[in-house]
């Protein structure tokens, strides 16, 4: 049987140059990507088959940031395919990013200067927003959306004779102290985008609590710094042009510097289980909540 493999934000940045490797690696997956812009997936889908003509490639659309797109496109996975062994979650948003280049000049000449430029750590803040659904909008585009997608699409993902896996793209980003589960959606915070990468670690590990057992299971990948949409986002291209040759000489020093997206798609923890079973036991009463909200069914399993 041919692998089915989907793949969200898979129309640009690591979620294409996943794709591309996907089919290097195997032309006879059926690839699906789960895309918010069908225009953008649509030229993806072109270069893909333009490499790999007999490829079965595939879309569906997908916003992550909308809980109504997230159910429809689960129902729409569900009429297509009869199970889904991979599913990467990798869709993402760093909105209304800000730099702190008083901590940036400052800790270029201190002995953590790898270390910041690795990990972002104290150099970049997000002006985050509302959606329609009511939910922060980086919580719920990076991490709630695709908790959502999982859990609709359960009969599709839990099977013992074929185990299925979900692979999250986390960040380097992704800090412990940046997390609260008093706020878990981060509405206080300013550092939105590394509480969101921290949430997909923590629900990575419930995750496998409760599903091994039902053949899913999950993992979670850190691609380093890429020169994604996201990233060329923070500063002015020119100011990129400048720093690129430094980031090219740290990258001997740190593997954390993959740069390219094709590079990043090539495949950290530092959580605790008591705190992941505390988050997933949150998560679950926020989902019963938003989908009341919306008429919706819970998990159709």
């Amino acid at each position: 049987m041919q692998p089915v493999v989907l793949v969200t934000g898979a129309s640009s940045g690591i979620g294409s140059a996943l794709c591309k490797r996907l089919l290097q690696e195997d032309a006879g997956v059926r690839l699906c990507l789960a895309c918010r812009s069908m225009q953008k997936a649509s030229a993806t889908k072109a270069v893909l088959l333009a490499a790999h003509p007999a490829a079965q490639v595939t879309l569906v659309r997908l916003d992550v940031s909308s809980l109504e797109s997230v159910l429809r496109a689960a129902s729409e996975i569900q009429r297509r395919f009869q199970r889904l062994d991979y599913l990467f979650l990798n869709a993402g948003i760093m909105p209304n990013t800000h730099v702190n280049f008083k901590a940036l000049i400052s800790g270029l000449f201190s002995g953590k200067a790898v270390h910041m430029l690795s990990t972002a750590e104290g150099l970049i803040t997000q002006e985050d927003f509302i959606t329609a659904d009511g939910l922060q909008a980086v919580f719920e585009t990076n991490f709630f959306g695709h908790f959502i997608l999982i859990r609709q699409l359960e009969p599709l993902l839990c099977c013992l004779e074929k185990p299925s896996l979900l692979i999250w793209t986390s960040s380097s980003n992704a800090r412990k102290s940046a997390f609260s589960l008093t706020d878990y959606q981060h509405s206080k915070g300013k550092v939105s985008y590394s509480s969101s990468k921290y949430a997909t670690d923590l629900a990575s590990v419930a995750l496998n609590k409760y599903f091994n057992k039902q053949g899913l299971y999950s993992s979670v990948v850190c691609p380093g710094l890429v020169m994604t949409n996201l990233t060329y986002g923070i500063l002015p291209s020119f100011f990129w042009k400048l720093l690129m040759p430094i980031m090219w000489i740290i990258r001997f020093f740190t593997k954390t510097y993959t740069l390219t997206p094709y590079n990043g798609a090539e495949a950290q923890m530092d959580v605790e289980e008591e705190t992941a079973e505390t988050f997933y036991q949150k998560l679950l009463e926020l989902e019963k909540h938003v989908l009341a909200r919306l008429n919706a069914p819970l998990s159709p399993k």
